[in-house]
Protein backbone atom coordinates (compact mmCIF):
# COMPACT_ATOMS: atom_id res chain seq x y z
CA UNK A 1 0.00 0.00 0.00
CA UNK A 2 0.79 3.60 -0.66
CA UNK A 3 2.03 5.87 1.83
CA UNK A 4 2.51 9.32 2.66
CA UNK A 5 5.41 11.19 2.13
CA UNK A 6 7.24 12.95 4.98
CA UNK A 7 6.09 15.79 4.52
CA UNK A 8 2.62 14.97 4.15
CA UNK A 9 3.00 12.68 7.34
CA UNK A 10 4.22 16.48 8.97
CA UNK A 11 1.30 18.14 7.48
CA UNK A 12 -1.27 15.83 8.73
CA UNK A 13 0.57 15.33 12.43
CA UNK A 14 0.45 18.97 12.46
CA UNK A 15 -2.85 19.56 11.88
CA UNK A 16 -4.29 16.81 13.92
CA UNK A 17 -2.24 17.87 17.58
CA UNK A 18 -4.02 21.03 16.50
CA UNK A 19 -7.69 19.95 15.57
CA UNK A 20 -7.83 17.91 19.35
CA UNK A 21 -6.34 21.13 21.19
CA UNK A 22 -9.74 22.67 19.18
CA UNK A 23 -12.20 20.55 19.73
CA UNK A 24 -15.11 22.91 21.10
CA UNK A 25 -13.66 25.82 18.77
CA UNK A 26 -16.39 26.98 16.15
CA UNK A 27 -13.85 26.50 13.52
CA UNK A 28 -13.06 23.48 14.18
CA UNK A 29 -15.19 21.91 10.73
CA UNK A 30 -13.40 24.30 9.12
CA UNK A 31 -10.11 23.62 10.80
CA UNK A 32 -10.83 19.85 9.65
CA UNK A 33 -11.14 20.75 6.15
CA UNK A 34 -8.14 22.77 5.77
CA UNK A 35 -6.43 20.11 6.86
CA UNK A 36 -7.99 17.75 4.12
CA UNK A 37 -7.06 20.66 1.47
CA UNK A 38 -3.76 20.30 2.21
CA UNK A 39 -3.48 16.60 1.76
CA UNK A 40 -4.78 16.33 -1.50
CA UNK A 41 -6.21 18.69 -3.88
CA UNK A 42 -10.11 19.40 -2.87
CA UNK A 43 -12.50 21.97 -4.16
CA UNK A 44 -15.40 20.89 -2.24
CA UNK A 45 -15.96 19.64 0.79
CA UNK A 46 -18.89 18.74 3.29
CA UNK A 47 -19.66 17.32 6.56
CA UNK A 48 -22.97 16.19 7.81
CA UNK A 49 -24.26 14.48 10.99
CA UNK A 50 -26.60 12.26 11.61
CA UNK A 51 -27.91 12.28 15.16
CA UNK A 52 -30.07 9.76 16.40
CA UNK A 53 -32.91 8.99 14.66
CA UNK A 54 -33.02 12.65 13.63
CA UNK A 55 -32.69 14.67 10.51
CA UNK A 56 -29.21 15.62 9.11
CA UNK A 57 -27.61 18.24 10.12
CA UNK A 58 -24.75 20.12 7.82
CA UNK A 59 -21.69 21.29 10.01
CA UNK A 60 -20.17 22.60 7.38
CA UNK A 61 -20.87 23.32 3.23
CA UNK A 62 -18.28 24.43 0.59
CA UNK A 63 -19.05 27.47 -0.94
CA UNK A 64 -22.45 28.19 0.43
CA UNK A 65 -23.15 31.14 -1.23
CA UNK A 66 -22.68 29.49 -5.03
CA UNK A 67 -26.13 27.87 -4.28
CA UNK A 68 -24.58 25.05 -2.26
CA UNK A 69 -26.66 25.96 0.40
CA UNK A 70 -30.02 25.92 -1.38
CA UNK A 71 -29.17 22.82 -2.36
CA UNK A 72 -27.84 21.29 1.03
CA UNK A 73 -31.67 22.58 2.31
CA UNK A 74 -33.60 20.38 -0.41
CA UNK A 75 -31.04 17.42 0.46
CA UNK A 76 -31.39 17.20 4.01
CA UNK A 77 -35.66 17.09 3.78
CA UNK A 78 -35.81 13.71 2.10
CA UNK A 79 -33.18 13.10 -0.94
CA UNK A 80 -30.35 11.89 1.12
CA UNK A 81 -32.20 8.43 2.20
CA UNK A 82 -31.30 8.09 -1.94
CA UNK A 83 -27.66 8.93 -1.00
CA UNK A 84 -25.25 6.17 -1.44
CA UNK A 85 -23.13 6.92 1.41
CA UNK A 86 -26.59 7.16 3.98
CA UNK A 87 -27.71 3.81 2.54
CA UNK A 88 -23.91 2.50 3.31
CA UNK A 89 -24.55 3.74 6.88
CA UNK A 90 -27.97 2.16 7.23
CA UNK A 91 -26.33 -1.19 6.32
CA UNK A 92 -23.50 -0.74 8.74
CA UNK A 93 -21.27 0.13 6.82
CA UNK A 94 -18.55 2.01 8.09
CA UNK A 95 -14.59 3.80 6.88
CA UNK A 96 -13.14 5.46 3.87
CA UNK A 97 -14.95 5.14 0.35
CA UNK A 98 -14.90 6.12 -3.26
CA UNK A 99 -18.74 7.06 -4.50
CA UNK A 100 -18.14 4.78 -7.28
CA UNK A 101 -17.57 1.64 -4.35
CA UNK A 102 -20.88 2.51 -2.44
CA UNK A 103 -23.16 3.17 -5.88
CA UNK A 104 -25.27 0.74 -7.93
CA UNK A 105 -24.54 0.17 -11.37
CA UNK A 106 -26.51 2.08 -13.61
CA UNK A 107 -26.36 5.28 -10.94
CA UNK A 108 -25.49 7.64 -13.15
CA UNK A 109 -28.52 6.81 -15.45
CA UNK A 110 -30.73 7.30 -12.12
CA UNK A 111 -32.77 9.92 -11.51
CA UNK A 112 -31.39 10.70 -8.46
CA UNK A 113 -28.20 11.22 -9.94
CA UNK A 114 -29.80 13.94 -12.85
CA UNK A 115 -31.69 15.21 -10.28
CA UNK A 116 -29.54 16.20 -7.57
CA UNK A 117 -26.40 14.30 -7.20
CA UNK A 118 -25.44 15.93 -10.80
CA UNK A 119 -26.60 19.33 -10.17
CA UNK A 120 -23.88 19.24 -7.19
CA UNK A 121 -21.13 19.56 -9.72
CA UNK A 122 -18.76 16.97 -8.56
CA UNK A 123 -16.45 14.98 -11.06
CA UNK A 124 -15.23 12.52 -8.28
CA UNK A 125 -16.30 11.97 -4.69
CA UNK A 126 -14.95 9.81 -1.84
CA UNK A 127 -15.61 10.24 1.65
CA UNK A 128 -15.80 8.95 5.61
CA UNK A 129 -18.66 7.23 7.08
CA UNK A 130 -18.12 7.53 10.74
CA UNK A 131 -19.57 5.53 13.43
CA UNK A 132 -20.33 8.07 16.83
CA UNK A 133 -22.53 5.34 18.55
CA UNK A 134 -25.90 4.27 19.43
CA UNK A 135 -27.39 4.75 15.46
CA UNK A 136 -25.87 8.35 14.80
CA UNK A 137 -23.06 8.87 12.59
CA UNK A 138 -21.10 11.56 10.39
CA UNK A 139 -20.35 11.56 6.82
CA UNK A 140 -17.31 13.72 5.52
CA UNK A 141 -17.42 14.17 1.94
CA UNK A 142 -14.25 15.07 -0.36
CA UNK A 143 -14.79 16.15 -3.72
CA UNK A 144 -13.59 18.10 -6.54
CA UNK A 145 -16.16 20.17 -9.12
CA UNK A 146 -13.52 22.51 -10.70
CA UNK A 147 -10.78 19.91 -11.04
CA UNK A 148 -12.14 17.59 -14.13
CA UNK A 149 -9.32 14.30 -12.60
CA UNK A 150 -10.40 11.69 -10.74
CA UNK A 151 -8.79 11.18 -7.57
CA UNK A 152 -5.16 9.35 -7.73
CA UNK A 153 -4.70 5.80 -6.21
CA UNK A 154 -1.80 7.63 -4.20
CA UNK A 155 -4.45 9.73 -2.71
CA UNK A 156 -7.25 7.69 -2.23
CA UNK A 157 -4.24 5.71 -0.13
CA UNK A 158 -3.71 8.61 2.01
CA UNK A 159 -6.85 9.23 2.91
CA UNK A 160 -7.78 5.53 3.50
CA UNK A 161 -4.65 5.40 5.67
CA UNK A 162 -5.39 8.22 7.96
CA UNK A 163 -8.48 6.80 8.74
CA UNK A 164 -7.98 5.80 12.16
CA UNK A 165 -7.48 9.22 13.04
CA UNK A 166 -9.53 10.80 11.17
CA UNK A 167 -12.65 8.46 13.00
CA UNK A 168 -10.86 10.06 16.53
CA UNK A 169 -11.02 13.69 15.28
CA UNK A 170 -14.39 13.17 14.39
CA UNK A 171 -16.11 11.14 17.34
CA UNK A 172 -14.06 13.50 19.81
CA UNK A 173 -15.61 16.36 18.71
CA UNK A 174 -19.08 15.10 17.23
CA UNK A 175 -19.84 11.56 19.65
CA UNK A 176 -21.57 13.74 22.60
CA UNK A 177 -24.08 16.35 20.02
CA UNK A 178 -27.76 16.44 20.84
CA UNK A 179 -30.45 15.40 18.53
CA UNK A 180 -33.81 17.01 18.27
CA UNK A 181 -35.19 13.92 19.02
CA UNK A 182 -38.18 14.22 17.09
CA UNK A 183 -37.76 10.75 15.25
CA UNK A 184 -38.14 12.32 11.55
CA UNK A 185 -35.07 10.37 10.00
CA UNK A 186 -36.12 7.06 11.17
CA UNK A 187 -39.72 8.27 10.41
CA UNK A 188 -38.76 8.69 6.22
CA UNK A 189 -36.23 5.92 6.46
CA UNK A 190 -39.51 3.60 7.22
CA UNK A 191 -41.46 5.39 4.79
CA UNK A 192 -39.10 4.42 2.12
CA UNK A 193 -39.56 0.98 2.79
CA UNK A 194 -42.52 1.05 2.83
CA UNK A 195 -43.05 2.65 -0.27
CA UNK A 196 -45.71 1.31 -2.45
CA UNK A 197 -46.49 -1.27 0.07
CA UNK A 198 -50.56 -0.09 -0.62
CA UNK A 199 -50.38 -0.54 -4.40
CA UNK A 200 -47.53 -2.96 -5.16
CA UNK A 201 -47.16 -6.73 -4.88
CA UNK A 202 -44.19 -7.85 -2.67
CA UNK A 203 -41.71 -8.02 -5.71
CA UNK A 204 -43.17 -4.53 -7.63
CA UNK A 205 -42.40 -3.07 -4.14
CA UNK A 206 -38.68 -4.43 -4.46
CA UNK A 207 -37.68 -3.65 -7.74
CA UNK A 208 -39.46 -0.05 -7.25
CA UNK A 209 -37.59 0.58 -4.71
CA UNK A 210 -34.12 -0.87 -5.88
CA UNK A 211 -34.86 1.39 -9.00
CA UNK A 212 -34.78 4.78 -6.77
CA UNK A 213 -31.57 3.76 -5.18
CA UNK A 214 -30.45 4.01 -8.74
CA UNK A 215 -29.77 0.43 -9.41
CA UNK A 216 -30.33 -0.66 -13.54
CA UNK A 217 -32.31 -3.16 -14.83
CA UNK A 218 -29.35 -5.09 -15.91
CA UNK A 219 -27.95 -4.89 -11.81
CA UNK A 220 -31.45 -5.23 -10.33
CA UNK A 221 -31.45 -8.89 -12.70
CA UNK A 222 -28.03 -9.84 -10.99
CA UNK A 223 -29.63 -8.57 -7.38
CA UNK A 224 -32.43 -10.57 -7.64
CA UNK A 225 -31.73 -13.77 -9.84
CA UNK A 226 -34.22 -13.44 -12.18
CA UNK A 227 -33.84 -12.66 -15.57
CA UNK A 228 -33.81 -9.12 -16.79
CA UNK A 229 -37.60 -9.56 -19.02
CA UNK A 230 -38.77 -10.28 -15.33
CA UNK A 231 -37.49 -6.70 -14.12
CA UNK A 232 -38.90 -5.43 -17.27
CA UNK A 233 -41.98 -6.73 -16.49
CA UNK A 234 -42.77 -5.64 -12.19
CA UNK A 235 -41.37 -2.39 -13.43
CA UNK A 236 -43.98 -1.82 -16.26
CA UNK A 237 -46.56 -3.15 -13.76
CA UNK A 238 -45.35 -1.36 -11.07
CA UNK A 239 -45.42 1.91 -13.03
CA UNK A 240 -49.24 1.10 -14.50
CA UNK A 241 -50.32 0.65 -10.56
CA UNK A 242 -48.52 4.10 -9.41
CA UNK A 243 -49.74 5.99 -12.50
CA UNK A 244 -46.51 7.11 -13.54
CA UNK A 245 -44.61 6.65 -17.25
CA UNK A 246 -40.81 7.07 -16.31
CA UNK A 247 -38.28 6.98 -13.61
CA UNK A 248 -38.23 10.84 -13.03
CA UNK A 249 -41.75 10.28 -12.74
CA UNK A 250 -41.55 8.00 -9.70
CA UNK A 251 -38.57 9.76 -8.39
CA UNK A 252 -41.02 12.50 -8.06
CA UNK A 253 -43.59 10.68 -6.44
CA UNK A 254 -41.67 9.03 -3.90
CA UNK A 255 -40.17 12.68 -3.03
CA UNK A 256 -43.66 14.90 -2.56
CA UNK A 257 -45.25 11.97 -1.40
CA UNK A 258 -42.04 12.03 1.06
CA UNK A 259 -42.28 15.78 1.98
CA UNK A 260 -45.88 16.61 1.37
CA UNK A 261 -47.70 14.18 4.14
CA UNK A 262 -47.08 15.72 8.08
CA UNK A 263 -47.15 13.33 11.18
CA UNK A 264 -46.40 10.75 8.93
CA UNK A 265 -45.92 7.77 11.74
CA UNK A 266 -46.19 4.24 10.11
CA UNK A 267 -47.25 2.62 6.86
CA UNK A 268 -47.40 3.46 3.37
CA UNK A 269 -47.34 7.18 2.78
CA UNK A 270 -47.82 7.04 -0.79
CA UNK A 271 -51.46 5.88 0.32
CA UNK A 272 -51.98 9.03 2.13
CA UNK A 273 -50.21 11.11 -0.03
CA UNK A 274 -52.57 9.94 -3.02
CA UNK A 275 -55.37 10.23 -1.35
CA UNK A 276 -55.18 14.04 -0.20
CA UNK A 277 -53.97 14.71 -4.04
CA UNK A 278 -57.40 13.15 -5.05
CA UNK A 279 -59.76 15.02 -2.43
CA UNK A 280 -59.78 12.12 -0.12
CA UNK A 281 -59.20 11.99 3.77
CA UNK A 282 -55.78 11.01 4.80
CA UNK A 283 -56.43 7.62 6.77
Amino acid sequence: MSRPSPSRLATFSHHASSLLEHLQSDDYPTRLTDMFKDLIDLDDVSIILYPFEDMPLCEYLESPDQGGSLHMDSFVKAPFLLDPFYLASVEGNYGFFRLKDLAPKGFRQSEYYNSWYRLSGLHDECGYIIDLGGGSFVNVSLGRTLNPANFRKAELDLLRDITPMVNTLVQKRWASAPGQQNKLRLQLQTALNSFGDSLLTEREKQVINMILRGHSTRSLSEKLSISMETVKLHRKHAYAKLEVSSQAELFYLFIDSLMSVENYEEGDALATYLNLRTGGQAT
